[in-house]
């Protein structure tokens, strides 16, 4: 009995040590809410804005030409009918063109832009975990469950990334969508 006493308290040793070694970080809260972070949001929103604005200078132009082509066509000749539907034809592809590359050059620049972010985050917590002598780290944002017994870096991985204590995912989405909504209301004026 004295044995299997002595071989339970091994075992329990065993997994309490188990457990320190283990530790918990939300990775997605933590790179959502740094202050790099608005810098590259508001960076993405200036080229999507200007992108927006390309796009329906140029779609105003096509609907000014097709305006023009309809109001006119029956009065031009074969020459300057076929000459104002290529010109339209040419738009087309350019919107087209345009619509494709520009999706594409903002997710590079996004890319860009939170690649150092999600580095600085990364290195912040693997320094931190490394300090500890915590031998595994999971990303709390992508798992399904954690026992209360694992140790979360969360709160101080927020500190030393300089993210104010009362800056939570709610409160970045509620200025995300103050922001959105003036932006509405500036396009409306």
């Amino acid at each position: 009995m004295k044995k299997l006493f002595v071989i339970a308290l091994a075992a329990l040793a065993t997994l309490t040590a188990s457990a320190q070694q283990l530790a918990k970080v939300n990775f997605n809260e933590l790179v959502m809410l740094m202050p790099e972070m608005d810098a590259a949001r508001a960076t993405i929103a200036a080229s999507q804005k200007e992108a927006e604005e390309t796009y329906a200078a140029m779609v105003e132009e096509y609907q000014g030409k097709a305006n023009q082509y309809q109001q006119k066509q029956a009065t031009w000749t074969a020459a300057i009918r076929e000459s104002k539907e290529k010109e339209l034809y040419e738009i087309q592809n350019r919107i087209q063109e345009f619509q494709n590359s520009i999706s594409q050059e903002l997710q590079q620049q996004q890319a860009q832009l939170t690649a150092p972010i999600q580095e600085k985050a990364n290195k912040v917590v693997t320094d931190m975990a490394k300090a500890k002598g915590i031998t595994v780290l999971f990303d709390s944002s992508q798992a399904i469950y954690f026992a209360d017994t694992v140790l979360d870096l969360t709160a101080e991985a927020r500190k030393a990334l300089g993210i104010p204590e009362d800056r939570t995912l709610e409160s970045l989405q509620a200025e995300l969508q103050a922001q959105a909504q003036q932006a509405q209301a500036g396009q409306a004026q």
